[in-house]
């Protein structure tokens, strides 16, 4: 089976990444799907997402990594996909979610989303935070991975 894990991965974070591998028990094929949002200002480009996420996910071989946008669903259909994955930091987050879920059902009933909260010690970090202490000069060492800090830290100070 396969299934879709979207997110916009700007930067991605550790919570993005133990997501990722527990997802990986739920699957045969994990598709890691980067939104490509014009009406956001992103700090990193699509192409450098996908490539933070090729190098982070470069041990699992039953990882692959696209972009996408427009509607979920034809990109999960498009894959073959009858699962979409979404992470749970906070009770806000499972409200958003669960109205997504609703409405992805709605479009496709074939493809069933499956929530997955996030770790304890991953549960405060999000990439909006993440961007925001880098940029300020903070430690974000606990916040990702070391193979793409430097580029966060770069990334943040040029903004």
């Amino acid at each position: 089976m396969i299934a879709i894990y979207p997110g916009s991965f700007d930067p991605v974070t550790l919570g993005h990444v133990d997501i990722i591998k527990r997802a990986l028990s739920l699957t045969d094929v994990l598709i890691v799907a980067v939104l490509k949002n014009s009406s956001k200002n992103a700090l990193f480009t699509v192409e450098e997402r996908i490539s933070h996420l090729e190098l982070l996910t470069k041990d699992m071989p039953n990882v692959k990594v696209d972009s996408f946008s427009g509607l979920l669903v034809d990109f999960a259909q498009k894959h073959n996909a009858k699962f979409i994955i979404r992470g749970l930091r906070a009770l806000t987050d499972f409200e958003f979610e669960f109205q997504m879920a609703l409405t992805n059902r709605e479009l496709n009933s074939d493809i069933e989303t499956i929530l997955i909260p996030t770790s304890l010690q991953y549960l405060y970090i999000s990439s909006r935070v993440v961007k925001e202490v880098a940029h300020f000069g903070g430690d974000i060492s606990t916040m990702v991975h070391p193979a793409i800090y430097d580029d966060v830290k770069k990334k943040t100070e040029q903004s």
